[in-house]
Order: structure tokens, then sequence, then C-alpha cells
């Protein structure tokens, strides 16, 4: 199989994720909800000992983007996937990216001298998660790292550039600098809405890179947080992403495409005002192991579709694709051997 030349850059926020399987008594205990994500507060500190001493966890590594750079690598062929963000120099530092060095995925860390590693408190229960990060060495990423001849070289040889929008609590300077690199060299630039509380509380920040995003991630919970902070009226999924596939938009030669999953229902594209659904693989719930990180998957493997330039029909089908296959295993991972994709 031909090598990749680096098509993909994602950028955001590298976690440590320590995932245990909690119950309702548990989330009480840090006022948590069961499917949501928020960052940590003083009351959350005691969370992570807690999931390790009592809770079984276990270690994974974690970071939307960092997960569906994996899910990309898994699809593409090698040297297709480089991964951008900021780690302690620490233990749990080298674990993510000998991770990602096993995944085929290329690091381009910045290393903090004093802050460890973040990482992200998971607690399963039944199918939902609630994520719980302390950002440490994650929140002091910077647009400096990012312009270096060795890192900026990167993103001059991608074709497609992700973000997470968790990374817009951290550098909107760096999300910025590849923005307007995309929108100036007619690239495709993708943003992940990520969670209901970035469309909350990170509103200022997430307009100003809006006119840049070709194309916009989100599922059901996102796309209502989205509508609700931004005075649409409508509840209907469809009809929220329609108003924001019209926003203003800097590189004219490209429509904006939203893409909203729905959990097991169908997922929702819109390009310019045309709309579509997309049924999901359907599996068993016998099957289903852990759904933590199935939207990382479907990000990943849609990501792939876009870099291999399919078109958005075979994209949603191999994002789709690999959701199925994630949340078979455990946390934000996928199968080896190593499994093909097929369409549906």
């Amino acid at each position: 199989m031909a090598k990749g030349n680096f098509e993909l850059l994602a950028l955001e926020n590298p976690l440590l994720d320590i995932q245990g399987v909690g119950d309702e008594k548990l989330l009480e205990k840090y006022d948590l909800k069961a499917n949501d994500a928020i960052l940590a507060e003083e009351k959350h500190s005691g969370l992570y000992e807690d999931l390790i001493q009592n809770h079984n966890a276990v270690l994974i590594a974690g970071g939307a983007a960092q997960n569906s750079a994996r899910g990309a690598q898994y699809i593409l062929p090698e040297d297709s996937t480089v991964y951008i963000g900021c780690v302690g120099k620490d233990k749990y530092g080298q674990t993510l990216e000998d991770i990602n060095k096993k995944a085929g995925v290329k690091t381009l860390y910045r290393y903090d001298e004093k802050a460890p590693t973040g990482r992200c408190g998971v607690v399963i229960t039944g199918h939902n998660r609630s994520l719980c990060t302390d950002l440490a060495a994650a929140n002091l990423y910077n647009v400096e790292h990012l312009k270096q001849p060795e890192v900026w070289k990167y993103v001059e040889g991608a074709k497609v550039l992700y973000v997470g929008g968790y990374h817009l609590t951290v550098s909107v300077p760096a999300i910025l600098a590849l923005a307007e690199h995309a929108a100036a060299n007619d690239k495709t630039f993708v943003l992940n809405l990520s969670a209901p509380f970035i469309s909350q509380f990170f509103k200022d920040q997430l307009d100003s890179v809006m006119p840049y995003v070709d194309i916009l991630i989100g599922n059901e919970s996102e796309a209502a947080a989205y509508a609700e902070s931004h005075n649409i009226a409508s509840k209907d999924v469809k009809e929220i992403a329609k108003e924001i596939a019209k926003l203003p938009k800097k590189n004219s030669k490209k429509e904006r495409t939203v893409v909203f999953t729905q959990g097991t229902d169908p997922t929702i594209t819109v390009t310019g005002s045309e709309a579509a659904e997309h049924p999901v693989h359907a599996i068993s719930t016998d099957k289903i192991n852990d759904t933590n990180g199935a939207g990382d998957a479907f990000a990943g493997g849609f990501l792939a579709g876009l870099v291999s330039g399919d078109n958005l029909k075979t994209a949603v089908d191999k994002g789709q694709w690999l959701a199925k296959l994630s949340i078979q295993e455990l946390g934000p991972s996928y199968p080896e051997p190593k499994q093909t994709y097929t369409s549906s």
C-alpha cells in the first residue's frame, strides 16, 4: 500500500482517560450528569483517584481529536496523520506518544516542563459516559509552537485540517492560524462542536472561528446547545443544520457542510441547502461494549473519507463503520488485527 503524505493534521487537547464503571451514586458524589462533558473544578479533584482505587479504572489514550486521528489512521495508508497538542514531560505524556506511535499517528507535541499531562475522568453508567477533564498541560498549548518551521511545514503539507472544539477553551490564535491557512489555500477546515458547554460558555470563541469552517461535525445535544445559544428557534436537528450551513463563510468556493450524528438515529448532513439522512450501521445491543469515543471514531472515519477524496455519503458511511467497530472495544480504540472498510 502506498504511503500517505500526512494529508490530515489534527489539533486539540491530548489527555489520558481514566475510565471506570460507576453508578448514580458516583455521579451524584461529584455532581456529574450521565451523558455529559465538563471541565473539572475543585469539587472534582478526588474523582481520578476514586476511579483508580474503587472502580477498576483502566488508562486509555484520550482527547477527542487524538482519538479521531488514530481512527483516521486506522483506515488510511501509513504516514497519513499528524496530531498536535501539549502534554507534560512525564510518564503519561510518554504513554500517549507510545500509543499514537503504535497506531501510526505522528505526534508533534509541545512538552511543558511544569504542568502534568492532562487527564479525563470517564464514568461509565450503562451505555452512557460522563467526562470530567482536568486539562493541565493541554491548556498550555500556544500558537508559537504551531508556527515553528518544523511544525508549520506539516500544516503546509496537509490537505484537511481538523480541530476539536475543546481546543476553543485553550488557544483560539492557534485555531485561527490553521483556519486562515486553510481558507487562503483552498484546503478543507473541519471543526467539531465537541460538547454542549462549548456553544454555551465559549460562544464568542466559536463564533470567531465559524466563518472559516468548511465542515462542522456534532451530535444532537451539541446541535440543541448551539441552537439555544444562537437564538435558532427550531428544535429540529435538520433545521438547525440548515441554519448553520448558511452562516457567512470566508472561503466562498466551498459551501459549508454540517454533519450531525444522532446515536442510533440517522446521521443528518446539510450542504448549502441540500439535506440528507444516512441510516446508521445496525448493531445488536449485546455487542456494545463501551460507547465512550463513538463520536470520535465517527469523526475519524469521516476524516479518512475526506482525505481519500470520497463523496459525502461514503465519508459518512466510513464514519459510521468505524464507530460501530469502536463501540465493541473498550474506550476510544479500534480492533486488532486491523479490519478493512466495506461500504454498507
